[in-house]
């Protein structure tokens, strides 16, 4: 099994406190054309004319077929194994046709969470995130919770991704009330990273977090034609996500 790798750059090591004051009024940023990114609660006045076929966006593309594989560890011993594939079905939300991504994690062989994942690119390019069916096994027990979907009990969508990503920008990623209230904010554009897939360079990395867990913070790094590659627990934790394999689809 290759070592797990590290990130090189010294720009991801840039203090939490500039972060904090840079985000900390929740500012929001423009995307392409002046068009305003969800924040908080709002609600996100969708037109389904606005949406294209596919998702193309260069930071995540999703063509069908695509698979990433995934090592998380917990820093604790813990090992996972994430498997994100991108499926040829779509699901239709408020009258826009999202792509179908499917997440299976795994411990030791067994699944401990099964996850299907709703996505849709706007004709400025960015991605939606339309929700959400997830189910978590442990102790022979179920669990949903987590589990939205855009316009169904006051849930909204969000934004994983800006199809114009700048410095400075913060958006929601997701927002159903006290269950799923993401939010992310772009913190640098030309990030170095190593993983076992490989290396790369101009890199966006993102700070994510949640109102609801206020000590967790998470960096997030996606490389240009292949999609997120690395996930760091900043604060609230000590967990990694590195990319072991990827597969484009087409």
């Amino acid at each position: 099994m290759t070592a797990p790798a590290t990130t090189t750059s010294l720009r991801a090591l840039v203090p939490l406190l500039a972060a904090a004051l840079l985000f900390a009024g929740g500012c929001g940023g423009g995307g392409d054309e002046g068009q305003a990114l969800p924040q908080g609660s709002e609600p996100a006045e969708l037109d389904p004319a606005d949406f294209v076929a596919g998702i193309d966006n260069p930071w995540w593309p999703m063509a069908p077929g695509s698979r990433w594989v995934y090592r998380e560890t917990d820093g604790e011993g813990g090992e996972q194994q994430v498997e994100v594939t991108v499926t040829d079905e779509a699901k239709t939300i408020l009258g826009i046709e999202a792509t179908v991504v499917h997440d299976v994690v795994t411990e030791d062989g067994e699944v401990v969470e099964n996850t299907f994942d709703w996505y849709a690119q706007d004709r400025n390019g960015n991605v939606w995130y339309l929700g959400e069916a997830t189910e978590e096994y442990a102790d022979g027990e179920v669990s949903t919770e987590g589990s939205w979907e855009a316009g169904v009990d006051g849930a909204e969508a969000g934004i994983i991704l800006p199809g114009s990503p700048e410095v400075g920008q913060a958006y929601r990623q997701e927002h159903y009330e006290g269950e799923a209230e993401d939010e992310g904010a772009i913190l640098s554009l030309d990030e170095w990273v190593e993983v076992p897939f490989g290396s790369f360079q101009d890199v966006l990395m993102t700070k994510d977090w949640t109102p609801l867990e206020p000590d967790v913070l998470e960096h997030k790094f996606y490389a240009r034609g292949v999609g997120p590659v690395l996930a760091l627990a900043i604060s609230g934790g000590s967990g990694r996500e590195e990319l072991l394999t990827f597969e484009p689809g087409g």
